[in-house]
């Protein structure tokens, strides 16, 4: 964990620091330190990175004398290396954690807004952005997302607020940022196996909240409501439903705010359901949690509606390839666990599902159990792919199951094998949905490669 630390700017330039973890993270921190005049060496177990000659070995990194050691998101806390470094006494720190260090030296008028959740954080850390430039003011997206938070911290532009969109790896690592406001969106199966169980998955999400003064949570998640029951700080819940006082939610056809108003006994217009592009229940939850933390630091509800009706989610959320014949091409290549895929499932009604990959740890079966009826045939490819196989069998025997593979002797990739193989399933009215409820890399480089090449296939073999 991240430990309470008090270190001038001085200090952090004299320093030995060790870095664990070469990736995107670890070099911005490394960057940003050496600029400092820091010290600094790196450790990563891919050899390939090794050019560089501020990487070192095992032995370096045991042998060393650290003053301080900055751990990148995704390292499990049980790594023999930190296990050696934890039993000699060196501190730790996350990237975040330092990037809020240097921020009070830096820019200590900068506020900080964070999300995060199963699913939706990417979304709804970039609609939350818009709305406070929206207002006139000066917002970066960053974290999990894009840029590392360190980055903004030092660069250029001097943010007014940094909305953060952090995964349960990074706030792990991380105790030191205080957060104007923070918003939980869900909680739900996922990276069980880095974690060791669901119970230290959420404990690890509630780690958002330790040092914030408001929270924005999903009251219509069991799972984010019954974890923070004993948080005592200022709750907003947000909804579909009707809001209660002190809540935001849905009321016909318009979103509302019942919780930063005069009187809570009244409501005040946030948007019109129209608004929200695409009009699906998850995504009309984002907006709201947005618009929770936009209120909290007092964004006019004229300017949230502004940037509701202007913004368009990142690709492949949900992103419609294209439409031929009555059928609906669609990419949700970020669907990358069973939550995520649920929400893509339920958007649609008569579904052509490719799914699988990597699970992580996750079960399927309260996925399949609740959307089973949406789908109509499943095409299922990747490490773990048996996993929603037997799922479906048990639980949707309607379902037509198609395994997809590829051998030496194919022409086609695997994607296009799986499209030209849809294009002869599908009806009129069905959508063809990539929600594979699994990560990627068995198969793709990232979920963003697989649905590139998706949407290239769609291209290729039904829209020209």
């Amino acid at each position: 964990m991240g430990c309470e630390i008090e270190m001038k700017l001085a200090d952090l330039v004299l320093a030995k620091v060790l870095i664990v973890g070469g990736g995107v993270t670890g070099t911005s921190v490394a960057d940003v330190l050496e600029r400092l005049g820091s010290e600094i060496s790196i450790f990563d177990e891919d050899s390939s990175l090794f050019a560089d000659a501020r990487f070192i070995s095992a032995e370096q990194v045991q042998s060393g004398d650290w003053h301080l050691a900055i751990v990148s998101p995704g390292w499990r806390p049980n790594h023999p290396i930190l296990e050696g470094l934890r039993e000699r006494g060196i501190r730790f720190l996350s990237e975040v954690d330092l990037a809020w260090f240097l921020k009070t030296e830096i820019n200590p008028g900068q506020k900080w807004l964070a999300i995060t959740g199963t699913n939706g954080k990417t979304t709804t850390v970039e609609m939350t952005s818009a709305m406070l430039r929206a207002a006139g003011r000066t917002a970066f997206a960053c974290g999990n997302v894009g840029e590392t938070v360190i980055g903004a911290v030092v660069g250029d532009v001097q943010y007014e607020y940094l909305v953060l969109e952090l995964s349960s790896f990074q706030l792990h690592w991380s105790d030191q940022p205080e957060f104007s406001a923070a918003a939980i969106l869900n909680i739900a199966d996922d990276h069980t196996d880095w974690h060791g169980g669901f119970q230290n998955y959420a404990l690890a999400k509630l780690r958002i909240l330790n040092r914030a003064q408001i929270a924005i949570l999903n009251s219509e998640d069991p799972a984010v409501v019954e974890n923070t029951s004993s948080w005592e700080g200022k709750k907003v819940f947000y909804s579909l439903g009707s809001p209660l006082p002190g809540e935001l939610g849905v009321v016909e056809e318009l979103l509302v705010d019942r919780a930063f108003v005069a009187d809570t006994s009244e409501a005040e217009v946030i948007a019109e359901l129209a608004d929200v592009i695409p009009t699906s229940p998850h995504n009309v939850s984002n907006a709201l949690a947005a618009a929770g933390l936009a209120r909290s630091v007092g964004i006019a509800h004229s300017s949230i509606r502004m940037a509701i009706q202007e913004f368009r989610p990142g690709r492949h959320r949900i992103e419609l390839v294209g439409e031929k014949n009555g059928v609906r091409w669609v990419n949700d290549s970020k669907a990358t666990n069973p939550h995520a895929a649920a929400a893509s499932l339920n958007s649609a009604h008569s579904v052509v599902w490719i799914a699988g990959g990597l699970a992580k740890g996750a079960s399927m079966h309260e996925l399949v159990a609740k959307m089973g009826e949406h789908i109509r045939v499943a095409l299922l490819i990747g490490k773990d792919r048996e996993l929603i196989a037997k799922e479906l069998e048990e639980l949707a025997p309607h379902v037509e199951i198609i395994r997809i593979d590829v051998s030496e002797d194919d022409e086609n990739s695997l994607m296009e094998k799986v499209v030209l193989t849809a294009s002869v399933l599908v009806q009129s009215g069905d959508t063809v949905l990539m929600a594979p409820a699994c990560a990627s890399m068995d198969q793709f480089i990232s979920y963003a490669d697989r649905g590139d090449q998706f949407a290239a296939a769609v291209q290729k073999f039904v829209l020209t």
